[in-house]
């Protein structure tokens, strides 16, 4: 999971008189800068690349316009008032007098704008929010294998639904798995490679969760699936991400299953200390090839140490991610965490057994073979209470240090997830005798 840590100070004022169709914002989500002020790239240093200079033409000299970065308009010197309407809540955010300056939105995820601009009282200039035809960016973290799966299915909707030429900054080794399911997306590594930018939106998380200029909502309400489709304005629904395995033929002839014993925090392992040798034993009693497809065979954080469960084959190693879907996508099912490897599994889509008791149902993907219970303490990652600490590897937000630390997976028993085994397992017999 990448954070994107953010803080700036939020400009506040009244807002003037409410347009005469839209109902009045309580204070201002936007502000105005005088024009010689408005190249500051480290601004909002969330945003990793620097917006372009506002180009959107308009009827009227030196009036510009765009949504880079939010709904940006330039307006020269003289008696002009700008006007931003979201269309959607029917709610006048910014309307004041503007002169010389640029005036930005606050809110820079997608909000359906209307723009409006005055002169001496007189609409001179109308725009409403149309990307059709035009070019829209999108950045994603360059790390979090499984925040990205998560998000990319909602910037194919965005471009769906607004009918426009989407370019996405993302790390090679995800286009590399992206490009076949998503064949109408521009995969691109710098924002230089586009022109004439309609509009530009980051996904991502933003710390603090509160700020609400960076992202809708917190995302521990409503999980990372419908966090991005939120902040992208498409409909909130759970959605698969597309990847395409390269090799239709198996290269290991044994009923196997795939499963990932590492992950990022101490929290989201398996800690009850006979969980993966009593499972592992069982899997192979079946009749499978049990195979660890975790990047490192052993991780060492301070005073924690991880290794791959024992009995398991070995098929560790930091390998292009296209192999990993090509051995999923002909596994049995997979076993993990809630890890990036679980949504790479989910997408190839072959049963997950999730093992987790970090976090709560509805964080990540529904999945029917969850292994989770609550008689313990559990779900601490959406606990808005207490603070989290992702820096820290071994961190327990309720009970750090104490007898019940990580009890939330030392109390999952390998018996509750041989149980789920039976189940997928039934599950899969039934589909066999459907077809």
């Amino acid at each position: 999971m990448e954070i994107v840590n953010n803080n700036p100070t939020a400009n506040q004022a009244q807002v003037p008189n409410p347009a005469p169709c839209a109902e009045q914002a309580p204070a201002l989500t936007s502000a105005a800068t005088p024009l010689e002020q408005t190249p500051q790239s480290t601004q909002r240093p969330y945003m990793t690349f620097n917006p372009p200079p506002v180009t959107g033409k308009t009827p009227i000299k030196g009036i510009s316009f765009d949504f880079n970065k939010g709904a940006r308009v330039v307006v020269p010197e003289g008696d002009y008032r700008v006007r931003l309407i979201d269309q959607d809540a029917c709610l006048t955010v910014y309307d004041a007098k503007a002169s010389n300056c640029m005036v930005t939105s606050t809110k820079v995820y997608f909000v359906n704008f209307r723009i409006e601009v005055y002169q001496k009282d007189k609409l001179v200039f109308e725009h409403n929010y149309n990307a059709k035809g035009k070019n829209v960016l999108m950045k994603f973290p360059d790390s979090a294998l499984g925040d990205v799966l998560a998000w990319f299915p909602y910037a194919e909707e965005f471009r769906k639904k607004h009918a426009c030429h989407l370019y996405c900054i993302i790390n090679p080794k995800f286009a590399d798995i992206f490009s076949k399911g998503y064949p109408e997306i521009n995969f691109i590594t710098d924002e230089s490679q586009v022109k004439d930018l309609y509009a530009s939106y980051f996904v991502g998380l933003f710390a603090p969760w509160e700020r609400r200029d960076l992202q809708p909502l917190d995302w521990r309400m409503v999980g990372l699936q419908r966090h991005a489709a939120y902040l992208l304005g498409v409909e909130p629904v759970e959605r698969r991400i597309k990847l395409v395995p390269s090799k239709k033929t198996r290269s290991i002839k044994e009923p196997y299953v795939c499963i990932a014993a590492q992950a990022t925090a101490q929290s989201k392992y398996w800690n009850n200390a006979s969980g993966w040798l009593t499972t592992v034993e069982y899997l192979k009693k079946l009749g499978y090839r049990v195979l660890c497809i975790d990047r490192d065979r052993i991780t060492v954080n301070l005073n924690k140490g991880n290794s791959i469960p024992y009995g398991t084959e070995d098929f560790t190693g930091n390998l292009p991610l296209q192999e990993r879907i090509d051995l999923l996508s002909h596994a049995d099912f997979f076993i993990g965490l809630t890890s990036g490897l679980s949504w790479l599994a989910w997408g190839v889509g072959i049963p997950v057994i999730m093992i987790v008791g970090y976090t709560a149902p509805g964080t990540e993907f529904y999945t029917p073979y969850r292994v989770q219970h609550f008689h313990t303490c559990n779900s601490c990652c959406n606990d808005m209470r207490v603070p989290q600490m992702y820096g820290n590897f071994g961190y327990c937000p309720h009970h750090q240090g104490t007898d019940h630390e990580y009890e939330c997976t030392r109390f999952i028993t390998p018996e509750h997830a041989n149980k789920m085994i039976d189940k997928v397992r039934a599950d899969l017999q039934q589909k066999q005798r459907s077809k």
